[in-house]
């Protein structure tokens, strides 16, 4: 009898239309939001590694709170920011007639701002560890800041760039509770791997649940060799 694969129906061996949909919303929306992170993220780093101000303390805490505060309770106020009953939802279903809740649009947002320290620090730490005369070096010749950032500064940081962006992915495939909070479980909207993992498990489908963890955690465990593998070869660079 020929092995049936995780994506084949049990009865018929088709291919699961609901186990690929959900397993491609996953890589949508962790690569949305990776290449969103990296726009915002290579500016950010650079303001943080490169300059002082007085709120750069409090900008640094606000950017790092998703590591230490539960998903929940973020997603829990970033639910509340996109109800209707509160300014900004309220603005958005009065002025561009838009609901971020339960949504993928809503996920996406909320996933962007969860990952912001996975992409932010590894590139400011990146940053940080450059001798300060490459960038005397390149204004001396007179390149400006964003040649001497795109042309000089980054491709010296290839690593830690690597590793903000793998790290980004990966972290963002795994997300349960803030994609839980507000995006619920609708499926082909907002079901993702980590909470099909979750619904599975509480329907007591113990073999499809098994079959999203197994991928998410070959996928992880890869790209996570990578990142040590690169580490190696280029330096001391670790993760965050």
């Amino acid at each position: 009898m020929p092995t049936r694969l995780p994506f084949q129906n049990r009865r018929n061996n088709a291919v699961d239309p609901d186990f690929l949909q959900t397993l491609l919303l996953t890589f949508k929306l962790a690569a949305s939001t990776t290449v969103i992170l990296l726009v915002i993220g290579l500016p950010v780093a650079w303001l943080l590694a490169y300059s002082n101000f007085t709120l750069k303390p409090i900008l640094e805490a606000l950017i790092s709170m998703p590591l230490v505060l539960p998903p929940t309770v973020l997603g829990y106020y970033i639910l509340l920011a996109y109800s209707p009953r509160y300014w900004f939802g309220e603005w958005l279903a009065r002025v561009v007639n838009v609901r971020l809740a339960f949504s993928f649009e809503g996920i996406l947002i909320a996933s962007v701002i969860f990952g912001l320290p996975f992409m932010i620090q590894p590139l400011q730490s990146g940053l940080r560890s450059l001798p300060e005369s490459l960038r005397e070096a390149s204004y001396t010749l007179g390149k400006s800041e964003t040649v001497t950032f795109f042309k000089v500064l980054l491709p010296n940081i290839r690593p830690a760039l690597i590793t903000a962006i793998t790290l980004t992915f990966a972290h963002c495939i795994g997300e349960f509770g803030i994609v839980l909070m507000v995006g619920g479980n609708m499926q082909g909207v907002t079901r993702v791997a980590s909470v099909a993992i979750y619904d599975e498990v509480q329907s007591l489908n113990f073999t499809r649940a098994n079959e999203y963890a197994f991928i998410l955690f070959a996928i992880s465990f890869v790209l996570l060799t990578i990142i040590y593998s690169i580490n190696r070869k280029q330096g001391s660079w670790k993760l965050l």
